[in-house]
């Protein structure tokens, strides 16, 4: 089955097909002829991982996926959620986000700095099928970044069974224990279950 991904990342589209086996053929809004910037201001990540679905099939008719994903630290009331890209300003690189982050934290103990990545599949199938699926990966912000592979938070969110944070773990691993692999194997069963996939 052929989707169109809200996004123009090919290193996501490459990234998600693996997860689900290669069962679905997924392009890009570009490989799909779409350039149009979709604003993202529902107040959840499956209100906007929707809108991103919503408006790829308003304007191809074609079965559509689109994700969005943050960090929800417990300690934070769930901050900084759907604002983990801007949560430090709009053009904050990685290392200014987690500078925030550890500032916002300090003086808070270890048992209070439990948090999880999410990642909320939203799939549009036609004009009246769809369906969002959250996927989760649990773990513990650290004190500092350690870790040369990753990007945005990984550097600071450890697994506490492991001691390892998603920087540390190699790229291949953290595809299978990732909040969007979690999501996928979602997204794949209930493909399978809809009969859409065999």
């Amino acid at each position: 089955m052929k989707f169109i991904l809200a996004s123009n990342n090919a290193h996501k589209v490459e990234e998600i097909t693996a997860m689900l086996g290669g069962k679905i053929e997924l392009s890009t809004m570009r490989d799909a002829g779409l350039d149009m910037e979709i604003e993202e201001n529902g107040t959840t990540f499956e209100e906007n991982a929707m809108i991103k679905a919503m408006a790829v099939w308003n304007a191809t008719k074609k079965p559509s996926i689109a994700d969005d994903s943050g960090l929800e630290v417990d300690a934070l009331g769930g901050a900084p959620g759907i604002y983990s890209a801007r949560y430090a300003g709009e053009d904050a690189t990685d290392a200014q986000r987690m500078a925030k982050l550890l500032g916002e934290l300090e003086g808070v103990p270890d048992e209070r700095r439990t948090a999880r990545f999410v990642c909320c599949i939203a799939c549009v199938i036609d004009e009246n099928t769809s369906f969002t699926l959250r996927g989760t990966c649990e773990g513990v912000i650290g004190y500092e970044p350690r870790g040369q592979y990753g990007f945005g938070y990984d550097p600071l969110f450890i697994f506490p069974e492991r001691g390892l944070t998603m920087s540390e773990i190699l790229p291949g691993e953290k595809n299978e224990i990732s909040h969007r692999a979690d999501g996928c194997r979602k997204l794949h069963d209930e493909l399978l279950r809809r009969g859409l996939i065999d």
